[in-house]
């Protein structure tokens, strides 16, 4: 039976709130500490970005300023790299870092990494899927015959699932290429290369948040399911 208020959805939702929150508030509170550390190079984030794509070969994608804090991507439709306003300028060791993880995604697009093409290559269904899988699952619910509304709900839900799965083995890789590029660049101390790698895990744990978010939100759909099966 459906209620109006399931209080098992807390169970799942609960777990799901705090491991986001934590992954945010870890990677807001690495990244303000080491943006207060400056580089002995003194270049900004923009400037490390151009050329670590300069070094690889990309002179067709643009470096540009985005507002926000922490709004940094790689946009392979335009082919512009977007800096926000604590990347940019900046000359901190926070903001190199960020700017040569987005320059790491750019390097990506140009040698077509498997697990991007694969993932950009999701994009369309999962925006459309993520979208559609729960008022599927609900109509299902509703309806005594609505198995195919539920089946279809959860199989768009589950590959919102695997988008988040293949995301993170891109963002672990982006962050290897940044940390690397900095070296052969030889731009980045030792002790900064240390803050870097820091920096760059902290935002990967949002990805692995995402994840378990994900899954978590997975596994009380099927709950749902279960107990319509059940009554």
């Amino acid at each position: 039976m459906l209620y109006y208020f399931d209080p098992l959805y807390l169970v799942f939702a609960i777990p799901a709130f705090l491991i986001s929150l934590i992954a945010q508030m870890r990677v807001q509170i690495v990244f303000s500490k080491y943006s207060r550390v400056r580089t002995f190079s003194g270049l900004t984030g923009a400037e490390v970005a151009k050329n670590i794509l300069w070094s690889n070969g990309i002179y067709d994608v643009r470096v540009e300023y985005v507002p926000g804090l922490l709004t940094d991507h790689y946009d392979p439709r335009f082919r512009v790299l977007r800096l926000s306003q604590g990347v940019f300028d900046s000359n901190s060791v926070a903001a190199i870092g960020v700017a040569a993880h987005e320059a790491g995604h750019a390097i990506q697009h140009y040698q077509k990494y498997p697990w991007l093409v694969l993932r950009t290559a999701m994009v369309p269904v999962v925006n459309i899927g993520s979208n559609l899988a729960f008022p599927l699952i609900l109509i299902g619910l509703l309806l005594k015959n609505g198995d195919i509304f539920i089946n279809l709900g959860i199989l768009l839900f589950s590959l919102a699932v695997m988008f988040t799965l293949i995301t993170l083995p891109v963002e672990l890789n982006a962050s290897k290429r940044a940390v690397d590029a900095l070296k052969v660049a030889g731009v980045i101390l030792p002790d900064e290369e240390i803050a870097i790698k820091k920096v760059l895990g902290a935002a990967a744990m949002t990805y692995v948040a995402a994840v378990s978010v994900a899954i978590l939100q997975l596994l009380y759909y099927l709950s749902l399911v279960q107990r319509r099966r059940d009554d």
